[in-house]
């Protein structure tokens, strides 16, 4: 089992910066696509920026221009870093990823969420 562990959550004042990351547990696995996704009070859990084993990114509209998502293959971790923040963006954030797990030897394939980390922006 392949877990995740956020971190770099907290409250923060509109126009402000956080940094989150994401580790995965296991060594010896290769991820293909990590993303985050977050979920308000009250609403569904919505995609927010994804990138794939090659480096290729995707973001939701609302937050294009504003975030950047990265990764360190060799750590297997995921980052998030948020600039301009807005009280829109106050969630909880989740990193999931998906791949290949071979710590049992063969090629077993996961997919992973992790607990979530809060973000408030207000002021």
């Amino acid at each position: 089992q392949v877990q995740l562990a956020e971190s770099g959550g907290g409250l923060v004042q509109p126009g402000g910066s956080l940094r989150l990351s994401c580790a995965a547990s296991e060594r010896s696995i290769v991820a293909k696509t990590m993303g985050w996704y977050r979920q308000a009070p009250g609403k569904e859990r919505e995609l927010v920026a994804t990138v794939t084993e090659g480096g290729s990114t995707n973001y939701a509209r609302s937050v294009k221009g504003r975030f950047a998502i990265s990764r360190d293959n060799a750590r297997k971790t995921m980052y998030l870093q948020m600039n301009s923040l807005v009280p829109e963006d106050t969630a909880v954030y989740y990193c999931n990823v998906e791949g290949l797990d071979y710590s049992e030897g063969r090629a077993t394939m996961f997919n992973s969420w992790g607990l979530g980390t809060q973000v408030t922006v207000s002021s």
